[in-house]
């Protein structure tokens, strides 16, 4: 009898846990000196090419301190859950970096920073190309993009 009810209790436990893992997600945690501040939106998927649910990779991406635009224009990441970790130098400008889907749909974007650090977390990408970008201003049409690769 323990058994069973040890065994029905484990059942219950991977459902809640897989009812809790939605898909597409995105969680942009901030910090700046001290504090840090957490924001979550909803997004949706990216191209095609199928994920492994396990694979996870972080690539580094920075804002140029002297000019409007990032220290590289191409990224490239692991399939499954990708993390940016940004770092924003500049004490006087904001920056931030969002990522959209080859269609145009934004999939996820972190805070804006000045003079700190913001991670981007993006939820079961799919192999294929997307456009990583800094929304603020017109600092996008300024070049400050490039092309995340993921394999």
């Amino acid at each position: 009898m323990i058994k069973i009810v040890t065994f029905g209790l484990a059942a219950m436990a991977s459902m809640a846990l897989l009812a809790c893992g939605g898909g597409g997600g995105t969680t942009a945690t901030t910090s700046e000196g001290g504090g840090g501040a957490a924001a979550t939106s909803g997004g949706g998927g990216g191209g095609g090419g199928g994920a492994s649910a396990g694979t996870s990779s972080t690539v580094k991406l920075a804002a140029d301190p002297s000019q409007i635009a990032y220290d590289t224009d191409s990224l490239s990441a692991k399939a499954g859950n990708v993390t940016i970790d940004f770092n924003n130098p500049n004490d006087a400008l904001a920056h931030d970096v969002c990522v959209e889907s080859s269609s145009g749909s934004e999939i996820g974007c972190s805070d804006q920073v000045t003079g700190g650090s913001s991670t981007l977390n993006l939820s079961n990408l799919k192999s294929g190309s997307y456009t990583f970008f800094c929304s603020v201003d017109s600092h996008r049409q300024a070049g400050m993009e490039g092309t995340l690769k993921v394999q």
